[in-house]
């Protein structure tokens, strides 16, 4: 089969990508940006790409005129506190557009679970997307499901922050509220065995794992199988804008996305049936056994992807190609370099630079930029990075988002996601004649913008002249 993989620079969509390929199926993969596809060289040889913004475009691309299904994998709920289900409904709409000018005969949309009378906003957008893809002219199948656990997924990611981080830890009262995590794996199952089945058209199911639990007792869970001692004291009186600064803090998810995270907590997400999983005889995953798998893929540094590396928070949803051009005019710049004996030796160390790594000199003034920038609501040092030796245009790495990793040409581009007055980049290349280079580049806005440059200039000399020589060295400095 011919199919379209919208969002497929997300979370689910690339986990589900491999499994489509190795299934024999041809695959165009729908991203707001080409130069932001992050998938691997070999899976990009076997797909099509083409760009499409479902919030703008309306037109079908020639590639996905003549497709057989589609899968719509598009979320907003971390770009924006405010309007986020309004830009959903939006791209679903355009979406039904779209689809009207193709063969496409079978979506198949993940959405939330939607038992409950009272819903969050963000279920509430869930709920209406699904009712506008239904007025699509094509079969629609939605799957309902629970929070997702797995490497690299939001609900595993936050749990693992909360646990690892905070032995003990006081709670708010959502905690106690009921959900039915499933792991990755089985989303998978759904989402590829539904594909060209008729008795799938029109309808909507429920999919879960086989524990019903509450946030607490998936924390205990957690703190069992990663042999951790844990206490959590219950404080009711805790406001829900207090449990947002309280995630926001304490994991590495973004404020606006922890006051919705918070808004969906107070939810029961529980399955009412369990027909899909009979009809495609899936066996369910306990959420001991999901953290367990989630842990081996971590171990073997095999985490396909992390919702951390999600643009929809950032500020290049429109115009991630107009930073990779650094400017040449109006800015601060500091620049280094270091003559390097070994060339690949120090393109390695660049290329696993932040993360558990540090930025190998004065760390703990980094972790402390980290700790100021989350005070001003940015998005500090917690989303570390995906993996451990890779990098790829679009990651996030630490507070920074990749803009170019081309190892070939021996060049690292980093654009600055934490809170300043201006712009920031940090670039790394190596030249023909083994000369390491590392470039600090400041656009200010203003006067508060070069105030803040010259204030922070005494660190960055020692930070950036000592974070040279390691890199060059192999050393790593605290």
């Amino acid at each position: 089969m011919r199919i379209l993989l919208t969002g497929a620079n997300g979370y689910i969509g690339m986990r589900l990508l491999p499994q489509l390929l190795e299934q024999g199926h041809q695959v165009v993969c729908a991203v707001r940006n080409k130069n932001r596809f992050s998938s691997t060289k070999d899976f990009e040889e076997q797909v099509e790409i083409v760009e499409i913004d479902f919030l703008e475009n309306t037109i079908p691309p020639e590639a996905i005129k003549n497709i057989d299904a589609a899968y719509y994998l598009i979320h907003s709920m971390s770009a924006n506190t405010n309007d986020f289900d309004t830009q959903e409904a939006t791209a679903a709409r355009n979406f039904n557009t779209m689809m009207a000018g193709t063969s496409v005969n079978q979506v198949i949309y993940l959405s939330g679970i939607v038992n409950e009378e009272k819903l969050s906003k963000h279920l509430k957008s869930r709920k209406k997307v699904e009712d506008i893809l239904y007025k699509g002219s094509f079969n629609l199948t939605v799957l309902r499901a629970a929070i997702i656990v797995g490497s690299g997924s939001s609900s595993f990611e936050i749990i693992r922050d909360l646990c690892e981080k905070l032995p003990v830890m006081v709670t708010p009262e959502w905690v106690k509220t009921r959900s039915q995590p499933i792991a990755i794996r089985n989303i998978i199952q759904y989402l590829t065995g539904v594909l060209d089945r008729e008795d799938c058209y029109n309808d909507s199911f429920d999919v879960g794992g086989p524990d019903v639990l509450t946030y607490e007792e998936m924390m205990h869970q957690y703190a069992e199988v990663r042999n951790l001692k844990l206490w959590i004291i219950n404080l009711p009186v805790m406001s829900p804008k207090l449990s947002s600064y309280w995630l926001y803090f304490v994991t590495s998810t973004s404020y606006k996305l922890a006051q919705n995270l918070v808004d969906s907590m107070s939810v029961e997400v529980i399955t009412r049936d369990t027909r899909l999983q009979e009809m495609l005889n899936i066996k369910p995953i306990s959420y001991k056994k999901a953290i367990k798998l989630a842990f081996y893929k971590i171990e073997q540094n095999e985490v396909l992807s992390s919702w951390k590396d999600s643009l929809s928070s950032g500020r290049f949803r429109k115009e991630f190609n107009k930073y990779i051009q650094i400017p040449k005019y109006g800015c601060l710049i500091d620049e280094k370099s270091i003559k390097v004996e070994n060339p690949e030796a120090v393109l390695n160390r660049i290329w696993t630079i932040g993360g558990l790594n540090g930025w190998y000199y004065g760390n703990w003034l980094w972790k402390f930029r980290g700790y100021i920038d989350k005070l001003f609501g940015g998005v500090g040092l917690r989303r570390g990075r995906t993996h451990p030796d890779k990098l790829t245009a679009g990651d996030s790495l630490d507070f920074w988002r990749v803009l170019l990793a081309d190892r070939e040409a021996k060049r690292l581009l980093l654009f600055a996601e934490m809170k300043v007055p201006g712009e920031a980049w940090l670039e790394f290349t190596i030249d023909e004649n083994n000369v390491l280079h590392q470039n600090a580049t400041f656009r200010p806005r203003g006067l508060l913008g070069r105030a803040y440059w010259y204030s922070m200039y005494p660190f960055h000399f020692f930070i950036f002249e000592g974070m040279i020589n390691q890199i060059a060295l192999g050393n790593n400095k605290e």
